[in-house]
């Protein structure tokens, strides 16, 4: 477990390092769509970016436009399960749980499953691994969804964000299905 909490730390500081312009948010967003097809009547969950997280606002706007539904991930107090809230321009975000932007909810809110997750990332790997934070919202997000519906799992971030060596593993750990960058794509499914 220490391995891991190091790994993180020392993802996180390269992480914020760096220059979120430095990469084309535009070639991520063709690259989703390239590899993914997402078609209207799919739900794509998204997360809206938190620090230095990859910002993940063109590819809501791409999706939007197409005419694909999008929710953005509301986490529960007393579970690590994600729940999803649809979500366009016309619903306030609202600071959530560690103050991250979440719909604002009420009684209009529309629960979904998604048929396609994007996942943060403080890095990835070759094998379809990804670091996250270390909450395990995502694993238990992932394995609960999986166990009731076929979805597909996909990090983005940016390609600085790839080691060359395999990150820790264990049973719990949910494996991306695609890894997307600007720069690169990786399928592992």
């Amino acid at each position: 477990m220490s391995s891991k909490k190091t790994l993180r730390e020392e993802a996180l500081r390269f992480r914020n390092s760096i220059d979120p312009f430095s990469e084309d948010g535009d070639l991520l967003v063709t690259e989703f769509f390239e590899c993914l097809n997402p078609q209207p009547g799919q739900v794509v969950a998204l997360y809206w970016p938190h620090g230095r997280e990859y910002n993940t606002g063109l590819l809501i706007e791409a999706l939007l436009k197409a005419g694909i539904t999008c929710a953005l991930p509301v986490i529960q107090k007393d579970s690590k399960e994600l729940r999803f809230a649809c979500w366009d321009e016309s619903i306030p975000l609202v600071p959530g749980l560690f103050e991250i932007m979440q719909p604002e909810i009420s009684d209009k809110t529309i629960w979904v499953d998604p048929d396609i997750v994007v996942v943060p990332m403080l890095a990835f790997d070759r094998q379809g691994h990804r670091l996250g934070y270390g909450g395990g919202y995502y694993d238990v997000t992932l394995a609960a969804l999986r166990a009731r519906k076929s979805v597909q799992a996909v990090a983005i971030g940016y390609s600085k964000q790839a080691v060359l060596f395999n990150l820790p593993s264990e049973d719990h750990d949910q494996k991306m299905d695609w890894i997307i960058t600007p720069n690169k794509v990786q399928r592992h499914t």
